[in-house]
């Protein structure tokens, strides 16, 4: 085997040579003069124009399994080029070292893709090739490309760390860059205004020539002298003209409130803030009193004491009793409690007034006052301070299914002790819970009518669309109709009249069938639908006003 074929098999490989000759082209030519001993392989020369060349015999193929085609030995070459032009193509020894480091694995730089490298090693010998220096350079000392594209990617830091007008000159601090970099025509104020030449004179900048006197001085040690200035309008600027209105503005605010002057001497002490001194001690001796939104700190002249206050409770319960006039209650309780919290009064009493207020708020269906009531006594019973915990406790429970709130329903239940559980107001409503949980509208309507305290006025403003839901199962369970007395003591009706006047005012008149013997039944075969249509329309419209 000749020397070219034992360098072209031991040199860089078909895929990297062939990527390095898009700029400078490889042709495989069948050279008799050339070829090798056993005529598997011949020289390379390189391609220098786009001219279209001679037809060659075989080509070196490019696939991944790295094979080469053998010429026929029998085709002679189509042409010969001659000598000269030949070796100007023929690619030094050195060079294809050179190619072979370049791909080497050892030399693979982490950061540089192989694309990067081909590029640039394509870059290195085309030029070298256009100046016809691949035989003169020293091809063992030329840097790889990987290491040409480091130095490329190291100059810009390289060229920040040591910056040619640098001349060895140490590098300025900050404050001296900002005041060497300050431009001449800037009129912003830097911090060299302050500092004084050597003569001991103050640098007066050209903008300031008319007042020569320092104005930062002037805000700390001479204020009446830059007023007079102010006035006399020396040394007035844009900005001073701002802050004396806004000077002026302070001065002019609240009476009985000394503004803070942001041009004043330190000298001139501050007012200190007010203070909270404490709860107000009510003076008024009215047992009766409109309630008015504070707007201000209250006045004890028309603030009602704890003594005036417990006579004042009575005569509501009174007048309550007598006249029921819900308006009136509820303003002088809005009163009596804003009186309690003005001077901080919490006490047994505190918690009767919200109790009593609470009470009259269900009644009436006023459920805003209600909850505003049910919020302060949640506070109030964590205090201990007496009352009736376990009844507002169920009241809360009822409440919660009225809104079908159920994550605050799951929060009710997790807070109850086993002792509130006995208590018989809790249980109930813990009952009626879980029978309208598993559709017992049976055992539902017989607690509605056993329900005690004041849980019956909660349960009244969602009764109405559980007899719709009981309905729409009545008509599903019982066919083709039903005696109307059936659905009268099955839904908690007072009378026969109450159940049709609820069937009628829900639109249902047409499914009820008087017969001849006097007797009214409800087609329940013809009634399904519309109460299941009347039932999904009920529980989309629930009304949490004043929800806690």
């Amino acid at each position: 085997m000749n020397v070219a074929a034992h360098s072209w098999r031991s040199g860089p490989t078909t895929d990297q040579m062939t990527r390095v000759s898009q700029t400078s082209t490889f042709i495989v030519r069948n050279d008799p003069d050339h070829r090798s001993a056993n005529g598997a392989f011949i020289s390379v020369a390189a391609r220098r124009s786009f001219a279209k060349p001679a037809t060659p015999s075989s080509t070196v193929p490019t696939t991944a399994s790295k094979t080469f085609s053998t010429p026929p030995l029998s085709a002679p070459p189509a042409s010969s080029p001659s000598a000269s032009e030949k070796a100007k193509r023929d690619w030094p020894e050195s060079v294809r070292h050179y190619v072979q480091r370049a791909f080497a694995t050892e030399n693979n730089v982490p950061g540089i893709s192989r694309q990067e490298m081909e590029t640039k090693l394509k870059q290195v010998i085309s030029n070298s090739a256009e100046s016809n220096t691949l035989l003169t350079v020293d091809w063992a000392k030329v840097p790889l490309p990987q290491q040409m594209i480091l130095d490329e990617h190291a100059k810009p830091a390289q060229f920040l760390a040591n910056p040619p007008w640098g001349n060895g000159v140490a590098p300025l601090s900050l404050q001296e860059t900002n005041i060497r970099g300050t431009d001449k025509s800037s009129k912003k104020r830097k911090s060299y205004e302050l500092e004084s030449t050597q003569n001991g004179q103050e640098k007066i900048p050209p903008w300031r020539v008319a007042n020569a006197q320092n104005v930062f001085e002037n805000r700390i040690s001479h204020p009446e002298k830059r007023q007079r200035n102010e006035v006399a309008g020396k040394g007035s600027s844009k900005s001073h003209h701002n802050m004396a209105n806004r000077k002026k503005r302070f001065e002019d605010g609240q009476p009985g409130y000394l503004s803070q002057q942001p041009f004043a001497s330190n000298t001139v002490p501050t007012p200190p803030p007010e203070v909270d001194q404490g709860p107000v001690i009510g003076r008024s001796q009215d047992l009766e009193k409109k309630y008015f939104r504070l707007t201000s700190a209250p006045n004890p002249d028309t603030v009602r004491p704890l003594a005036v206050l417990e006579r004042t409770l009575e005569l509501l319960k009174k007048k309550w009793k007598k006249e029921n006039n819900y308006s009136y209650i509820c303003d002088q309780f809005k009163s009596l409690r804003q009186d309690l919290t003005v001077q901080h009064i919490k006490t047994e009493f505190t918690v009767s007034v919200y109790e009593i207020h609470a009470r009259i708020a269900l009644e009436k269906g006023d459920l805003g006052e209600y909850n505003q009531c049910q919020t302060q006594l949640r506070a109030l019973y964590s205090q201990h301070l007496g009352g009736h915990p376990e009844e507002f406790k169920a009241y809360r429970i009822l409440y919660f299914i009225h809104t079908c709130n159920r994550t605050d329903m799951n929060d009710v239940l997790a807070d109850l002790t086993p002792a509130e559980k006995k208590d018989p107001a809790v249980k109930h409503a813990l009952e009626a819970r879980s029978v309208l949980a598993l559709g017992n509208y049976h055992r539902f309507f017989y607690l509605y009518l056993e329900t005690p305290h004041m849980g019956a006025y909660l349960m009244d403003m969602f009764v109405a669309r559980e007899r719709l839901a009981a309905l729409s199962n009545i008509c599903i369970s019982y066919k083709p109709d039903v005696k109307l007395r059936f659905v009268t003591e099955e839904l908690g009706f007072e009378s026969d009249d109450e159940a049709a006047r609820f069937i009628c005012d829900h639109g249902g008149q047409s499914f009820l069938d008087e017969r001849e013997e006097g007797e009214v039944r409800l087609l329940t075969g013809k009634a399904l639908k519309f109460f299941e249509t009347a039932k999904n329309a009920a529980f989309k419209r629930v009304d949490i006003k004043g929800q806690i």
